[in-house]
């Protein structure tokens, strides 16, 4: 008598916020850098939202007979933009869930703000280990690949007996963690320096000189991890010095945009590990992505494309499975360890972090004459489970 007394008062508690919610809208901020540096892939970020969510919810913009109404903001690139413009976000705009935003340092000022307001924010694509390492909280998830990630799969590119590595990043929390996870993951190889200069340096001389002096002369096979975002890039100024041919000096990178990329035809047979290419991953879900990219762009879908339709599908999945409830710690305990389908495959929030796993793609530059950009042929899928990825927060 007394479990189902408390079983009726519990439904009773319940009802209201489930009539409270029946048919009103779900709010969704998508916040990202749509000015500074990395206007590029937040253009991306969005594209990939909207069409997520086309593609999750079959077109109709509609879970569990509530309307999706996503609310885009501009973070500049300025983590204190972004921290104000998440709080507006929560405060203001009552939105259900965040999304974003595109560049690490701004991240790491948000998290704080997601705790305070007790809202979800989904990190896409901000890259930083830090972000659902030391610095998260249970209402951090991401979607997007973290620095251990790249390190791990590029790791796997270039950790062989006899190689000698060195790193080349922007001195920022996207580069710092970057080439701190990378380091964790150089066990055969030979590491000799690594390099860090201020995002938007314009002239790479001097840097590339020191790397020159660290590297010219090691026995082996020689490398330079580039962990770069934006433009300008030193992908052209290490071409123009022509290290492989005067010092056997080689570059190796991740993944990046399409228009970044046509620095990479430079590099013909260049190596390394990356996020997404659209020629990579076969599955529905991406088959989608790219043949409706291309209807209304005519062009295929990018790096950042694809993350911003992860993020969507992840939300949309998340508020399927709650039958539209958008309370925060509904939508906790059910992203929790929830695997989803995106242009990449199976992703799945690792329930100790929230972090996204997923697979990488080790790639050779391929010079293809038909393209713009350096090719990245396929050399082989770095699964999920073969890369041993901390988990670093402390909960």
């Amino acid at each position: 008598m007394k479990r189902r007394l408390l079983l009726t008062l519990t439904l009773a508690a319940a009802a209201p916020l489930a009539l409270a919610q029946a048919g009103k809208d779900i709010r969704i901020a998508l916040i990202a850098s749509k000015t500074g540096p990395l206007e590029a892939y937040a253009k991306q970020t969005s594209v990939g939202f909207h069409m997520g969510l086309d593609y999750a919810t079959g077109g109709t913009m509609m879970v569990a007979g509530r309307k999706l109404v996503v609310i885009e903001k501009d973070d500049q690139g300025k983590p204190d933009v972004g921290k104000a413009q998440l709080a507006a976000a929560y405060g203001d705009d009552k939105v259900d869930i965040a999304v974003g935003p595109t560049a690490s340092p701004v991240a790491l000022a948000m998290l704080p703000v997601a705790e305070e307001y007790k809202k979800i924010l989904l990190v896409e694509p901000a890259v930083a280990d830090s972000i659902t390492g030391d610095k998260w909280n249970k209402y951090v998830f991401r979607t997007g690949r973290n620095s251990s990630q790249d390190a791990a799969a590029n790791a796997a590119a270039l950790d062989k007996p006899g190689n000698v590595v060195a790193t080349l990043a922007q001195d920022n929390a996207f580069g710092r963690d970057g080439v701190k996870a990378f380091k964790e993951y150089i066990k055969k190889a030979k590491f000799v320096h690594e390099e860090f200069l201020p995002a938007g340096t314009t002239d790479f001389t001097a840097g590339l000189q020191r790397l020159v002096d660290k590297m010219k002369d090691q026995p082996g096979k020689k490398y330079v991890w580039v962990v770069w975002a934006g433009a300008p890039s030193p992908f052209s100024k290490f071409a123009e010095l022509e290290l492989k041919k005067r010092y056997g000096i080689e570059m190796a990178t991740g993944g990046n945009i399409l228009p970044a990329m046509v620095a990479y035809k430079q590099f013909p047979g260049m190596e390394g590990a990356l996020y997404y290419y659209f020629g990579i991953p076969k599955n529905p879900v991406n088959e989608w992505l790219v043949a409706n990219h291309y209807k209304q762009f005519k062009s295929p879908p990018d790096f950042f494309t694809a993350g911003g339709m992860s993020a969507a599908i992840a939300v949309v999945e998340a508020l399927k499975k709650t039958k539209g409830d958008s309370s925060t710690n509904k939508l906790i305990a059910t992203m929790e360890g929830m695997s989803f389908e995106t242009p990449k495959g199976k992703m799945t929030l690792r329930k100790e972090d929230h972090q996204a796993m997923q697979d990488m793609y080790h790639f050779r530059i391929k010079n293809d004459p038909a393209f713009a950009w350096g090719v990245p042929e396929l050399v082989g899928v770095i699964k999920a489970s073969e890369m041993d990825i901390p988990i670093r927060n402390k909960r």
